[in-house]
């Protein structure tokens, strides 16, 4: 079948899936990103000023939740004011939350790794 404009934008087409928190002491749903949200997201990781360009992991996985947490709804969980106080949160959920979102979102390892390799880290990031 060949899909028309209406048909495509009429899609309800991002997945939620729920993730037990143990650690938080219940579960988080997971959104896939929208393209604007994966654009916005790789955009944070390349910090460009002028001919300078490098790559910021700081808080990678936090900027990730933020965009895709969300309620049973897929409404937004999440500000993007809280990326400090949620990347100070225990590593292990949010790398648990980080995988869904990456996986849901068709984000490979690779992308985020190759983005990392062609820029130089900003210091004293890890």
């Amino acid at each position: 079948m060949i899909l028309s404009r209406d048909a495509i934008l009429g899609q309800a087409d991002r997945a939620i899936e729920l993730v037990e928190v143990p650690e938080w002491g219940g579960a988080v749903y997971v959104r896939s990103l929208s393209g604007a949200e994966r654009d916005q997201f790789e955009a944070s990781i390349v910090q460009r000023n002028g001919k300078d360009t490098r790559t910021n992991l700081r808080n990678l996985r936090a900027r990730l939740v933020v965009l895709a947490a969300c309620d049973e709804d897929g409404a937004a969980l999440f500000r993007a004011e809280d990326v400090q106080a949620l990347g100070a949160k225990n590593a292990a959920p949010l790398d648990r939350l980080f995988s869904v979102a990456q996986r849901l979102s068709g984000l490979r390892d690779n992308d985020v790794q190759e983005m990392a390799e062609n820029f130089e880290a900003i210091p004293g990031d890890a």
